[in-house]
Formats: structure tokens, sequence, C-alpha cells
């Protein structure tokens, strides 16, 4: 019979925390819960448990385990325990999950669609993916995905379940992790969680003697007096109240016949003292002799493989044929000590790593590193490639047969894949294991490659130590080139995470060993990533170069650094076609496209066509989105048309690229703002503003934080402006190179939109003076446009200072165009050229129709020049943005026109409409639409002469409304009356 429980014993707290955290899922109140024990402490028991109540709840379950074999295979679990939910079911079909799609892809393949290139997502993105399928699944009952064996897991797996701990608390997923308590990052991460309080962490301890006695007879299925002392005895003796191993225990003395059911109760026939196994690896060695010969060398070999096998694998090494194997291993499949592992069906598993632990430990050392050497030598032997995981298995079997330097070059080799392919920390791993084994002669090579892995998963320094330990190499040589790249790249990371020095130095080193004249290739690499340092703010071009980064934030060099950076990457674009380096050819162009602005965008978008040419022509999907997102831009920067971002975004989602999708959803959002299309913009807003502070997407976040604080501003909402920008400001907005459109796209709009000229002045001028200091390539920041036509309708500005204007790159913008070619009205109008002004006035706003805020923003300011100055048609201006800012609610504006008809002479009829815009029960107390503009105010506390200017109308006119919104609302004093208009304020929000 099978020596094992039925049921659980003496883990009544643990079983009670994982019911009332399914219940918390069940009501979207996610949690993270993880068990540490020993191996055979019951950690597994529990999971199975938690499976089999969420099962019954209805709830879907993902179950993965890590493997316990060595192998460093990224994301692990996480492939087993979609594969355990959906590859029978095939992909899930919520349409919700389809910016997401080809992200899972990379944990499910089958999930791929077409044969483009997949994008190389980032581990954010896919946690990001993870998180959003995990809660789709969850809608209904909520959803339990079940990780095992976490300590064995790869960086990878571990950075997703980090995110997914920091992201669960408002979803309906349960995460339940196990794991032992060996140092490493999965104890590290969970120690953590448990003192941030986002983890809930248990500690499984031994069973005491009763429970061991409860367990037994739970086993044999009898009551605990019906068991033999004796042998509850040697059980609760040797078991160490661990309960794999009292099963393990039990199923010997069951075996070896020392403990036989006589009659209806069970009888021990064995002295506490008698010659049984004293462990369990002699307890294994004992079974494995009652096996057939060729069953037993099956299960020694499989045990070589480690806990987890490839039936493949397995027939490689043993070269047994299919009927005989699999014969094999159902006996081994009867006798409980493999199973078939449900999420593979070429794997099988032992029930419990200690048992191929055991089972191996049962052979003598000499014999374990013969059964190794002949398994390496039959992976080593076949004819196919062979993947990751089997170069790696070879790799520990060489390792167990004593070929250290054979296991170096075997992990050496996955490592320099994996790393190609973007699992950087996973490369580290399987690098650093490679050096410590290394032959002599290899040892520089793999700690070059190791530098950058630790480059690359964002471990600067680390890289940076390793970089300054390696032996030096002769200048020149075949040596000093791969040393060479290994600097490049290198810096290349440092320019991305802004360690300007750092970069720097790293390009010297590189430059000193290719000499004063590198081989042109080099050179070109050099140039590209000197070329985007010296864009990194107080940059400039060393004397023979400059590094990089990229961001959508770049400052400018000035001058003739500019000239020079602009010089070296004409020639770094021209070098890296002809030698055939399509990265570095992208990467030369996109600088090129960001540095030819200033000559116009033209000349900027020339660049980012030849860009996308070469990512098409190469097959480059990265790099042909981030062409299409720049073209995008530039496009919508134009005409204010987004057919082309739209088209971006189609392409960065279909590779599942969250990070280039966030950043156009930012513009697209800001585009939606500027052209008036309110409800669009708040709509793409909340879809990615959350998700892009998750996966730390900062250029994005911060972009769709100012794009919902000028959606603020242009609607007129002073108290929903004020808290956008507190958002913008916490995510270091006013750090960022996006202040100058913070004070000039949005708080100046705000301040003319409250009818406050001298305050949007000043903050238009705040925002020409920080772009003094800090150099960009923004051109929606007022300096192009609105700020030149303020300044000369005040009289400021003249014919030579709107020329100055006219010529920039940024007049090239449909946006700026409206406001410059209004001044030039203005001025034209100055001058006595009546008919042109008011010619230029009809066309710049038939032409601006996409703006519609800018273009009656545009009618109000002018109208005021041309009443003075007679020229125009003001009144048919006035109309027609009093129109406008009625409808819109931004009542300031509104009757600031309408004070400026009076002033014309002409009478103005009041809107008697606008009731509906009044809450029911003010409208039911008799509050009249002009009464409630006032009411409106009143939320921010302002005085009589505030309302009066904002409204344009006298402050004795304030006062009579003031009395009567006293009398009507049944409030006691103006104190009273704010604090009901800011509660009718937050009711409308």
């Amino acid at each position: 019979m099978r020596a094992t429980s039925s049921v659980i014993v003496g883990r009544v707290a643990e079983t009670c925390l994982l019911g009332n955290a399914l219940d918390d899922a069940s009501r979207r109140s996610g949690r993270a819960v993880f068990f540490v024990g020993d191996a055979g402490i019951g950690k597994s028991r529990l999971v199975g448990e938690c499976a089999y109540r969420a099962y019954a709840r209805d709830m879907p379950v993902l179950r993965g385990r890590a493997t316990s074999t060595g192998l460093v295979v990224p994301f692990r679990p996480l492939i087993e325990a979609l594969s355990s939910r959906f590859r029978a079911a095939g992909p899930p079909t919520d349409p919700e999950l389809d910016p997401y799609r080809p992200a899972l892809a990379r944990l499910v393949p089958e999930w791929r669609q077409g044969s483009s290139p997949g994008y190389p997502e980032t581990v954010v993105e896919l946690a990001e993916a993870l998180l959003r399928l995990l809660s789709v699944l969850g809608k209904e009952h909520g959803c339990v995905i079940l990780l095992e064996d976490l300590h064995d897991s790869d960086t990878e797996t571990i950075a997703v379940v980090e995110y997914v701990i920091d992201n669960v608390a408002e979803l309906p997923v349960l995460l339940l992790g196990t794991l032992r308590p060996e140092p490493g990052a999965a104890l590290d991460l969970v120690r953590s969680a448990e003192q941030r309080q986002v983890a809930t962490v248990r500690e499984l301890t031994p069973l005491g003697e009763a429970e061991v006695l409860e367990m037994t007879a739970s086993c044999l299925e009898t009551t605990p007096e019906e068991v033999p002392q004796a042998t509850h005895e040697r059980l609760a003796g040797r078991a160490g109240g661990n309960p794999y191993l009292v099963e393990v225990l039990l199923a010997d003395l069951l075996d070896s016949g020392q403990l036989r059911r006589s009659g209806d109760r069970w009888q021990a026939y064995c002295s506490p003292d008698a010659a049984v196994p004293t462990g369990v690896v002699r307890s294994w060695a004992r079974r494995l002799d009652r096996f057939d010969a060729p069953v037993r060398e099956v299960l020694l070999c499989a045990a070589t493989l480690g806990s987890q096998f490839s039936v493949t694998v397995l027939q490689t090494v043993t070269g047994l044929d299919d009927r005989t194997l699999f014969s094999h291993l159902r006996s081994a499949v009867e006798a409980s000590i493999i199973a078939p592992d449900g999420a593979d069906p070429d794997r099988y598993t032992f029930r419990h790593a200690l048992t191929a632990e055991a089972l191996v430990a049962s052979l003598a050392p000499a014999e374990r590193a013969a059964m190794a050497r002949r398994a390496a030598h039959s992976l080593e032997a076949v004819t196919h490639e062979l993947g990751d995981e089997q170069l790696q298995l070879m790799a520990s079997l060489q390792m167990a047969g004593g070929d250290r330097h054979g296991a170096a070059r075997q992990f050496a080799a996955v490592g320099r894949r994996m790393l190609a392919a973007g699992a950087s920390g996973s490369a580290v791993i399987l690098l650093d294991r490679a050096r410590s084994l290394a032959h002599a002669s290899d040892v520089r090579a793999v700690t070059e490659a190791l530098a950058v892995a630790h480059a690359e998963a964002g471990e600067l320094d680390t890289a940076l130590a390793l970089a300054a330990e390696l032996p030096p190499v002769p200048a020149r040589s075949q040596a000093a080139e791969q040393r060479g790249e290994t600097h490049v790249r290198i810096a290349w990371a440092a320019v991305m995470a802004e360690r300007t020095e750092e970069a720097a130095g790293q390009i010297r080193a590189a430059r000193s060993l290719l000499g004063a004249v590198p081989p042109p290739e080099k050179e070109a690499a050099l140039d590209v990533v000197e070329g985007h340092l010296a864009l990194l703010p107080g940059q400039s071009r060393p004397e023979q170069s400059q590094p990089g980064q990229e961001s959508r934030e770049k400052a400018a060099p000035e001058g003739e650094a500019r000239e020079a950076v602009r010089d070296a990457a004409r020639r770094a674009a021209a070098v890296a076609e002809e030698r055939n380096l399509p990265v570095v050819a992208c990467q030369a162009w996109q600088l090129l496209a960001l540095l030819s602005r200033e000559h116009g965008f033209d000349e900027a978008d020339s660049c980012l066509e030849r860009m996308l040419s070469v990512a098409e022509q190469h097959t480059l999907p990265v790099w042909r989105v981030e062409a299409l997102v720049r073209l995008g831009a530039n496009t919508f920067m134009r005409t204010g048309d987004p057919a082309r971002l739209e088209t971006a975004r189609t392409a960065a989602e279909s590779l599942g690229a969250l990070v280039p999708t966030q950043t156009v959803d930012g513009l697209l959002a800001m585009n939606a703002v500027m052209r008036g299309e309110w409800d669009g913009a708040q709509e793409i807003i909340e879809r990615s503003v959350a998700a892009s502070a998750r996966i730390r997407n900062l250029g994005a976040h911060r972009y769709l934080l100012l794009a919902s604080a000028t959606l603020a501003a242009h609607r007129g909402r002073r108290r929903d402006l004020d808290r956008a920008l507190v958002r913008f400001r916490r995510a270091g907005g006013e750090e960022s190179l996006l202040v100058p459109l913070q004070l000039g796209l949005c708080r100046a709009f705000a301040a003319l939109l409250e009818e406050d000229r001298g305050r949007a002045l000043a903050d238009l001028d705040a925002s020409l003076a920080w772009e003094s200091e800090h150099p960009s390539f923004f051109y929606l920041s007022g300096r192009h446009g609105l700020r030149p036509l303020l300044r000369t309708i005040e009289g400021l500005d003249g014919r030579a200072e709107l020329a100055a204007a006219l010529g920039s790159p940024g007049a090239d913008l449909a946006w700026n165009q409206l406001f410059l070619r209004l001044a030039d009205a203005v001025l034209r109008g100055r001058e006595g050229d009546t008919e042109r002004a008011a010619r230029v006035v009809r066309s710049a706003v038939a032409d601006a129709a996409a703006f519609p805020l800018a273009r009656h923003l545009g009618l109000r300011l002018a109208a005021g020049a041309a009443l003075a100055e007679k020229w125009g048609e003001p009144v048919a201006w006035l109309r027609a943005a009093e129109e406008y800012f009625y409808a819109a609610g931004i009542q300031p504006v509104a009757a600031a026109c309408r004070a400026g008809l009076r002033q014309a002479g002409v009478s103005v009829g009041q809107h008697r409409g606008g009731w509906d815009r009044i809450p029911a029960r003010l409208r039911t107390s008799g509050v009249t639409p002009r009464e409630y503009e006032v009411f409106v105010l009143l939320a921010e506390r302002p005085g009589n002469q505030q309302i009066a200017r904002r409204l344009s109308i006298s402050p004795r006119t304030v006062e009579k409304h003031m009395a009567s919104l006293l009398s009507k609302t049944g409030r006691s004093d103006r104190a009273a009356l704010c604090e009901f208009s800011a509660e009718c304020a937050a009711e409308h929000d």
C-alpha cells in the first residue's frame, strides 16, 4: 500500500490563513502569501489544499514550480503556471488583454501571432502583462497563482514576483509561493515584502509527536490508538517531525515487512534496535534493491538528471526504445516514486526533490561520477543542436563527472545566448558560474561577458568593478577589439543610467585600446554612444567623442559641440550602413533626427524615414516602432493630425511593447487636449497613467500626468489643475525637461482662461528663462507662439521680435502658427494695413480648425487689439468666442467677451439656457445661471473683486448675487456658502 496521508495534519493556522486569503481575492482584495520551510515540511501539501479550495469556489488556478536541477531557465515557474491553465484551453480571448498578448507569448510561445520577430519585453512589461492576465481571470470569482520552490527560481521570475507582490492589493488575485529558508534572492524578497507589510509569511515548523502519530494513522487508514508504539517511536525519533520523511520511513517499514496487517490490527515485527535503515538514503537504497535491475538503472539515471527530467533526454542517455523505457517508467509511477508532469508531456518529476537526491546519494562517489560522465557524453554525441536547458544539463553532468572546464564552456555559451536574448539576470548567474570553473585561458573572455551582463541588468557598479579587474591586453589587437566592445556596451548602459562620468571613462578606455584610428565599425559605435551622451544636460563633446543615452527628454548641446556631434553621427550612419551594422545605423539616424530639429522638421523627418527604412530592411521591430513613434510625434506637432501616432501605437501594441505604447499614449492624450477632445484625452490618460507608474516608465508617466494637468487647465478647472500638478510634482516632473510645457502649455493657458494676462506672461517668461538654462527640443512651451502674441498685444514686441520667432523651427508647428499669424495681424493693424490684418486673422483661424480652444482664445485676444485700433471684425470674433467659452463652461472668458461686446456698443443677449448645468437642489431653490457662475467660483474662496474681475462684472453686482445666494441656499454666512460650493464641486468631480 502507499504510505501517504490523505489529510493535512497540524497546519490549522495555515489552512485558516489560506481560507481568508481566498475570501479576500474573491472580494478584489488581493494578497501575497508565502510558506517558508525545509524540504519535506509540507509546503506542497498546503499548496495542493489551496488549489483544492480554489477549485471548489470556481476560481481559476495557475500552478508552476521552479526546477531544482540547478538549470537556469528564465521564467520557468511562470511558464509552467500558464501552461497548466491554458495549454489545453488555448489563449484567453478577453479584448482587454490584446496589448499584452505579445508579452505573454514569451511565457507561452503558442500564443505568438504571425511570424514577425518579437519585441524583447522588459521584465517589468512582462510582469504587468501577467498582472493584467490574472486580473482578467479573476473578474468573476477571483484567481489563484501558485508558485512552488521559489528558492530555485531564476532572477527574472523573482523580479516578476516582486512586481506582483507590490501591485496585487486591489486585484482579485491570490499569489501563494513556497520556498526553503536558504539564503538567496527569493528569501531576501520575501523578508523584504514582509517588512514592508505587502506579504504574509509563515514559517512551517516540524510536526509534534502527537501530530506525527495522527499522520501515521492517516497513512495506515486507522486510528492513532491502533498505531503500534514501536512504530510510532521509530517514526517520531527519526523523521524529525518532517511529513515527507514520516512517509518515506513508513513506506520502508511496510515494504520490508517490519510493519504488517495482522487481522484487523497493525503489528510491528521489529524491535526499536533492529537493523533498519537509519536515514532516507539507506531507505531509498533498500527500496531500489526491490526493483528489477533495468528499472533500478533507469531510476538512477533519471535521478542523475535531476528531480525533474525530460523523457527525450533520458532516452538519449539510456538508449532504450520507447516501449521498454515507458514500461520501466510505469513501474516507478506505480511505486509512487515519480509522476508525469502535468504541465509538460515530455517530463516526469520525482514525487519529492529529496527522492532524487537520496537516490543519487545511494551510489558510491566513483559510480556517481561515472554515471554523470556517461550521461554527458550521450548528450554531447547528439547530432541536433541542444537547447539552453539541455546545454546546462550537460554542463551540470560534466561538473559532476569532474570536467570543470568543459562545464564552464557550456555555462558560458548559454550565458551569452541569454544575454543576447535580453535575459541579463539569468546571464549573470550562468556567466558567474562559468567564471568560477573556467580554465585560466578562458577567464578573460567570460569576465568581459559577465561585466556586460551586469551592466545590462542594471548593476553598473559591479560591471565597472569587473571591467577594472580585467588584465591588460595589447592595444590594437583582436583581444583589444573585444575588450573595446565591452567598454562601449558598458558605456551605453552608463549613459542610459545618466552616469556621465562613468560613461566617459569607459569610452576613454575603449579608445585607448582601439588606438587613434579605430576600425571604422568600432569608431561608428563609439560615435553613436558619445553623441547620445552629449545630449545629456551639462555635457559637451570630449576632444574626440561624445557618449550616449536615448530618452525623449533631451537637452540640446550648443554651438560647435552640436556641430561636432552631428558630423560624427553622419559618419557613423554611413559606416554602419556600409558595414551592415543596422542597430548602430538606427542609433545614428535617431541621433541625427534629434539634432536636425533646429534646422526644421523636414530634415528631422528625413532622418527618421531613413531610420525606419533600415529597421524594416533588417527586421528590427523595436527600432521600427521607435522611428514610427518619432515620425508620428513630428507629424502631430506640425499638423495636429494624430493619424500617424495612431499607426505607431498599433505597431507598438502589436509587439507588446508597453513602454513605447505608453509614450505614444502620452502624446495622443496631449494631442486630444489641444484638439479639444477632452473626453478622449481623459480616456487615454486613464488607460495608461497607472500602468506607466507600475512599470516605472517614468518619462511616459510624467508626460501623462502633464497631459492631465493641461486638460484641467484648458477646461478652466483650477481645482483639478492644482491636484494634477501636485501629482506631476510628486513624480519628479518639476525636475524634468517638461517644465517649459508645464509653464507655457498648462499654467499660462490656465491664467488666460481666468483672464489673468499678467500671470500668463509671467509663466511664459519663466518658461523661457528655464529653457535658456536647459536647452531642449520642445516647441510647445509658448516661446514660439503664445508668448510673442501676448507681448505683441501688450506692445512689448515689434516686427523684429516676431521675425525672429517666425524664423525658428518651432514656427512650423500648426499650434504655434495660429498665434504667430495673429501677432502678425495685430502688428499689421497697428501699421495701418487693416485689410491685410483682417485677412491674416481669417486665414489663421481657418487653418487652426483642429484646435478649437486655441482658435477661440486667439480671437478673444486679437479682438481687444482690433477694437482699440479699429480694424478687422472684433464684434464677430467676440461673439464666436463668447459662444464657444459659454458652451465650454469657461465663464471668465465668456464674461470678458460679453464685456468687450458691450464696450463696442453692441447689445448682448443673455443666455437663458445653462439651467442644465445647475445642480437640481440649487435649481429648485431658484438659483439663476448668472448666480451659479458666482457660486462655482466660491469653492476657491475668492474676494468680490476677484470674482468681478474673472466674470467681467462690477463688485456691486457680485454683492447682489452673494446676497441672493445666501437667501436661496439658506446658508448663514459667506464661509458656509463657500463650504457648500466646495461640497458641490466635489460631488460634480
